[in-house]
């Protein structure tokens, strides 16, 4: 093998190392990433509160604004700007029936025009009656006073079996739950939280009843032989509607409490 041979033998030994090192160095290609195209969401503007709203206010210009929202979770209570041209408006004016957090959607349900009435018959749910009852001046002993607007409540009746004392001899004392889960509408004349207060102090609970229900407790009220008061319901026993679990009189009652020398004892009738 001649010089000429081994000098380009060599070159081609140098080419090809080079070129195997490159080829191992080098990074693989980039993997090909094709977009996906994200699915176009349907949107509308929803009335929300711009800031914490308490229950009463009056709706303003400052308390509410516009803010999109996919249209599948729009609800038909929520006011949307695609319902008309001059729906703030027509909201601004209106009073809350409860509270509003900032960015809660405003709903129809809660917003009512007051006009010249008052608050309280503002408020009121169609076919709805406010009653006051008296209450200790704790906002009722019962319930520790922490029976608050918008508390749930049971109604009982404790009065003197005036047969059943005539024929045991002995002071007889009844005690009847007559309505259950009634909503408190007020504490004396306090109609919602003020300043993080939790215990509100007045001398009557005004509550949400039905004609019937108005009639029930007036009549347990002007009983000389008796007297209400609230119990404090669970947060989670407040669902549905006020229900009448009991009539209204002095004998209805199974299991009373007959007091013998100032001791408490239970008797059944």
């Amino acid at each position: 093998m001649n010089k000429v041979q081994i000098a380009v033998l060599g070159v081609t030994v140098v080419a090809f190392g080079a070129a195997y090192v490159l080829f191992n160095s080098s990074s693989p290609p980039p993997p090909v990433v094709h977009a996906v195209q994200a699915p176009k969401v349907e949107t509308d503007e929803v009335l929300v509160a711009a800031q914490d709203i308490p229950m009463g206010a009056e709706v303003g210009d400052v308390s509410i604004a516009w803010q999109v929202w996919p249209k599948a979770a729009i609800s038909e209570y929520m006011i949307v700007k695609s319902s008309g041209p001059h729906v703030m408006e027509d909201v601004k004016g209106s009073l809350t029936r409860e509270a509003f957090l900032r960015g809660e959607p405003m709903r129809r349900d809660k917003l009512v025009k007051g006009g010249n009435s008052g608050f309280m018959s503002a408020i009121l749910p169609s076919g709805m009656r406010a009653v006051a009852i008296k209450i200790d001046n704790a906002g009722d002993a019962y319930a520790g006073g922490f029976i608050l607007p918008n508390d749930r409540v049971d109604v009982i009746t404790i009065f003197h079996d005036d047969e059943a004392t005539k024929a045991r001899g002995v002071a007889v004392i009844g005690a009847r739950t007559i309505l259950a889960n009634v909503r408190v509408l007020a504490i004396g004349q306090n109609v919602q939280e003020e300043n993080g207060k939790k215990v509100v102090i007045g001398a009557n609970a005004t509550l949400e009843l039905d004609p019937t229900q108005a009639e029930m407790i007036i009549l347990a009220q002007q009983a000389g032989n008796a007297n209400l008061h609230l119990v404090l319901r669970s947060l989670a026993d407040s669902s549905g509607p006020a229900e009448t679990v009991g009539e209204n009189n002095t004998g209805g009652a199974d299991n009373l409490t007959i007091v013998r020398y100032g001791a408490p004892q239970t008797a059944t009738r």
